[in-house]
């Protein structure tokens, strides 16, 4: 006599009927995914990242992975007695914090994350930005106005950067011999220096370089909240205006923000700001018609 299906049984198969069409849809298309914050420090969370981005090969998309490194960058400083300032939520990087940043970046975080995925059966190819000419930098310029003279003056960050080009050679060269891009936010600039770029800002350049899918910027919030702390689903640039406007969207999501309507505005389908911290959240959010964050359209 046969058994019968349990509901576990049954519902697994549920998601995979409901999740068919996504993967019918966006096969052989890239999925550009920042990570960073709460998940990069607790070994499970990073176990359910590196599982979700092999699963995404495994049913033909192809996931470019750009991650951060902030609390951790700092955590070095502070070992060596090296003291930080922010402007903008930017930290101001003189050259031997560069080195750090990118020793870091570049070295222990980038090799452990590949760690993980290949731990989960991918096979995963750490690089930076400087790897191919991936990303040529340039200089971030700030300035800030004093309150008393109202004289605006030009804030020296040091060796923080931005993306002024991209060339994804090495990246189509990776994903076409099966493997996972993982990249660290460090590019050289024309003038030979090497530059700290802000993961989410490196990220929506390669996204848009790349005509990705997908953007996803994995955070430590729901994703973006409404007056009322309400999840907003969806957003398009002319409403992100609008909150911005009405004081809705603020402090650290309005760079997270500003990345994903340059994305979308410059080759990027769409962008997602979603919450890290929920086991899954990206596969919630792309393969379930519930959803799971904030999607960002043109």
């Amino acid at each position: 006599m046969t058994a019968h299906p349990s509901k576990t049984e049954l519902s697994k198969t549920e998601v995979l009927i409901e999740a068919l069409p996504y993967f019918q849809r966006y096969a052989g298309r890239t999925f550009v995914v920042k990570y960073g914050g709460h998940a990069m420090g607790d070994p499970r969370a990073a176990r359910d990242f590196a599982e979700d981005i092999v699963l995404l090969k495994a049913v033909g998309i192809n996931p470019v992975v750009v991650h951060g490194g902030g609390p951790q960058i700092g955590d070095m400083l502070a070992r060596l007695g090296v003291e930080s300032t922010f402007v903008d939520g930017l930290r101001v990087t003189d050259e031997a914090t560069a080195k750090i940043a990118e020793m870091v970046l570049s070295g222990a975080i980038n090799k452990e994350l590949v760690g993980w995925l290949s731990s989960a059966g991918g096979k995963a190819l750490g690089l930076s930005g400087k790897d191919g000419g991936l990303v040529t930098a340039r200089k971030v310029e700030r300035t800030a106005r004093d309150p008393e003279s109202n004289i605006e003056s030009v804030v020296d960050l040091g060796f923080v950067g931005e993306p002024a080009r991209v060339d994804t050679g090495v990246i189509d060269t990776a994903v076409a011999a099966g493997m996972i891009p993982v990249i660290a936010p460090i590019a050289g600039g024309e003038d030979g220096a090497t530059y700290n770029i802000n993961a989410d800002t490196m990220a929506g350049a390669i996204a848009a370089a790349l005509g990705a899918a997908r953007l996803f910027l994995l955070t430590d919030v729901a994703g973006v909240l409404d007056g009322n702390g309400e999840l907003l689903t969806e957003l398009d640039p002319t409403k992100i205006a609008r909150l911005r406007e009405d004081g809705v969207i603020k402090g650290g999501m309005v760079p997270k923000l500003e990345t994903c309507v340059a994305a979308v505005e410059s080759g990027c389908e769409a962008a997602v700001v979603l919450d890290g911290r929920v086991p899954h959240a990206m596969l919630l959010e792309f393969f379930t018609a519930r959803g799971a964050g904030t999607l960002v359209s043109a």
